[in-house]
C-alpha cells in the first residue's frame, strides 16, 4: 500500500515502557529526518522505578519522573522537536478521538495547499482493555493508522490496521487476534498497588524487538511511501522474525 510522503504527519504513543520507551528515540530520529511538519505526542501515567532501568530506556537520574515526559523532553531536545506529552493514561474514547482527530495543514511556498495531516497511532501498552479501547476508535476513524505491538517474556506481535476513507483496508490486532477483545483485565488507573507490582514477564530482547518492528513499518509509510508488512511475529529466543506480506492481486489477462 502507498502513502503520501509530504503530508504532515501526527503520531501518538500510548505507553512509554517497555516497548514504548525503545520506539522513542528512533521515532525522534525519523521524524527529523523528514523534510515536512511532524509531530509525536507520548502518553502515559506511570513513573520511572528502579525496577524499570534494566528493561526499559531509562536512567538511575530518570526515577521519579513521568515516563512520558523523561522521554520526550530528552529526544525532542536533542533532535530539535517540539517537545508534546501527556502524562498521563488515555482511558476513554473521546480523549483518544481528540488525540487522534487530524489538524488542517497549509502548505506550499505561499500556503496555498490545505492538507489534512497523516495520523498514526502506536499502541504500546500493557494490557488488553487499551486495546480494545484502541479497536473501536479506530473503527470509528476515516482514516487512521493503528500499529499495535505486544509480548512476553521471549516472543511477540506487531499488528498494523489501516483505515482510509472509512473502510478497514488491513485490520487491526483486535480482528487479527479476537481474544484481545474477550480479554477482561483492567486500565492502568484500575490497579490496585499489588495488582500493579505484578505484570507478565518481559525481556529487554523481546522489548527492543518488537520496538525496532514498530520503528520499521512507520519508517516503510513514511521515509519509503510504501508498506506492505500487515503484520509480524517474532521470538528472541530463536531470532526469527516472521512478517505477514501483503499479496499483491495478479492481473488477469484479457480475453
Amino acid at each position: 500500500m502507498r502513502f503520501s510522503k509530504t503530508r504532515p504527519v501526527k503520531i501518538v504513543q500510548l505507553g512509554a515502557g517497555g516497548t514504548g520507551g525503545h520506539i522513542a528515540p528512533h521515532m525522534y530520529r525519523l521524524l527529523y529526518s523528514l523534510d515536512r511538519p511532524v509531530r509525536y505526542i507520548i502518553c502515559d501515567g506511570d513513573i520511572v522505578e528502579e525496577k524499570n532501568l534494566v528493561r526499559q530506556n531509562f536512567t538511575p537520574a530518570d526515577q521519579g519522573e513521568n515516563k512520558a515526559k523523561a522521554l520526550a523532553e530528552r529526544y525532542s531536545a536533542v533532535f530539535g522537536l517540539e517537545t508534546e506529552y501527556l502524562p498521563s493514561f488515555v482511558e476513554s474514547e473521546e480523549q483518544l478521538r481528540q488525540f487522534l482527530t487530524p489538524e488542517v495543514w497549509r502548505v506550499g511556498i505561499y500556503g496555498q495547499e490545505v492538507i489534512k495531516e497523516m495520523v498514526i497511532l502506536l499502541g504500546a501498552v500493557d494490557n488488553n482493555k487499551s486495546r480494545q479501547l484502541c479497536h473501536r476508535v479506530f473503527h470509528q476513524a476515516r482514516e487512521l493508522i493503528y500499529i499495535d505491538s505486544g509480548n512476553g517474556e521471549f516472543t511477540g506481535q506487531v499488528v498494523c490496521g489501516i483505515r482510509q476513507a472509512g473502510r478497514t483496508i488491513y485490520p487491526s490486532i483486535g480482528t487479527v487476534y479476537p481474544d484481545v477483545l474477550e480479554d477482561t483485565d483492567k486500565f492502568p488507573t484500575e490497579l490496585s498497588c499489588a495488582e500493579a507490582s505484578v505484570s507478565a514477564p518481559q525481556s529487554m530482547a523481546a522489548n527492543i524487538t518488537a520496538a525496532m518492528a514498530v520503528v520499521s513499518i512507520v519508517y516503510n509509510i513514511l521515509a519509503l511511501g510504501e508498506s506492505t508488512v500487515r503484520q509480524t511475529t517474532f521470538s528472541t529466543k530463536t531470532v526469527n522474525v516472521r512478517p505477514t506480506i501483503q499479496q499483491k492481486k495478479k492481473r488477469r489477462k484479457a480475453a
